[in-house]
């Protein structure tokens, strides 16, 4: 955007010292609606500038929500590890990111074995809870030693599947790379992806919090991830104002649907 008055500019620097980037919809809201646009950068840059999480810890988690199969937002994935980079994350780390986020496909099964006992129950098909064999009662030690708790719907999977079992704790817990992620920081990404509401799941979100407070994770830490999940909401702007760009002026718009 050419031209711009001396307000423009100064909300469009204001806004990129916020949040780092300026993108197409931001180039879109600026001509549109640039009263949201500073209400929007100052909402979202709050967390960042009151908050005690690193830059490249910010980026990190944004890349989980952008990369999380409950929202699969592409040109913000691609930003927000360009920025992770940028800010001294390894590609060991964003590939452990990317393996949190793979792992994310398990909470429906979380929920659902939960269910089917339940209705096992109330059907009267509930078999009585054998002793645990030998074989299982390692994996739920190597879980326990993984994790630090047993969760209701790990003792469900470990009766009714072992086998299943063994493979899910093996995607859970598979072992530290080089330059990878360490305890704290898969411990905030995944309160992130529990947290979100493009996948809230209240169970887990409590269990990882509790998790995130055994850490040693600062409270401050813990609000400032469920302030950044919320940031979310504003792709329906990523996504939708360069398609009313193109609609209100296709010659202008097209250039604005570029990297949208």
């Amino acid at each position: 955007m050419s031209n711009l008055t001396a307000k423009e500019q100064a909300l469009k620097e204001a806004y990129i010292r916020a949040r780092g980037y300026w993108r197409p919809w931001t180039e879109g809201l600026l001509r549109l609606d640039p009263a949201f646009l500073e209400t929007y950068g100052n909402y979202a840059g709050y967390p960042a500038a009151t908050g005690p999480l690193s830059p490249k810890m910010r980026e990190l988690i944004y890349v989980a929500l952008d990369g999380s199969a409950t929202h699969l937002f592409r040109s913000g994935l691609a930003l927000h590890m360009q920025l992770a980079l940028e800010q001294g994350a390894s590609a060991q780390e964003i590939v452990d990111v990317l393996r949190l986020a793979t792992a994310q496909g398990l909470e429906g099964c979380y929920v659902g074995v939960g269910i089917l006992a339940e209705e096992l129950a109330a059907a009267g098909l509930d078999a009585e809870k054998a002793d645990l064999s030998n074989e299982q009662k390692a994996l739920r030690d190597a879980y326990v030693a993984q994790f630090g708790d047993w969760p209701d719907f790990c003792d469900l999977w470990l009766r009714e599947d072992p086998g299943y079992f063994a493979a899910m704790l093996d995607l859970l817990a598979v072992g530290r790379q080089a330059g990878g992620l360490d305890e704290r920081s898969r411990c905030l990404i995944t309160l992130a992806l529990n947290g979100c509401f493009t996948a809230l799941n209240p169970h887990r979100l409590r269990l990882q919090i509790r998790r995130a407070l055994r850490l040693g994770i600062d409270r401050r830490e813990i609000l400032q991830v469920l302030q950044m999940t919320a940031h979310l909401g504003v792709h329906a702007c990523a996504i939708g104002v360069p398609l009313l760009m193109d609609a209100i002026d296709p010659t202008t718009g097209k250039s604005l649907t570029v990297d949208a």
